[in-house]
């Protein structure tokens, strides 16, 4: 508590370098980690979940997971390519 009060009494704070708005909490690359994050916590519960309360083993669970992976990737390479053969992209 001492240093924090001395930190700002000193006006220590004012020989330290801001950070760039590039890697503030605002700014699209960490609102993009965030997602990421809240995602991947996302994906946890899904797994608790499926092996918790359905009984699915943790081998089933990670096998509807890579199925999951595998059919997003296709779905959305379908769709990039549509969009790319009518001339939108």
């Amino acid at each position: 508590k001492t240093d924090f009060i001395n930190f700002i009494s000193d006006q220590e704070w004012k020989s330290i370098e801001p950070v760039s708005s590039w890697f503030g909490p605002s700014s699209f690359l960490m609102s993009s980690m965030s997602a990421l994050f809240q995602l991947s916590m996302w994906i946890r519960h899904c797994h608790g979940y499926l092996t918790e309360n359905v009984g699915i083993p943790v081998w089933g669970s990670y096998a509807v997971f890579a199925l999951a992976t595998l059919f997003s990737g296709l779905i959305l390479g379908l769709v990039s390519e549509a969009l790319e053969t009518d001339g939108l992209m």
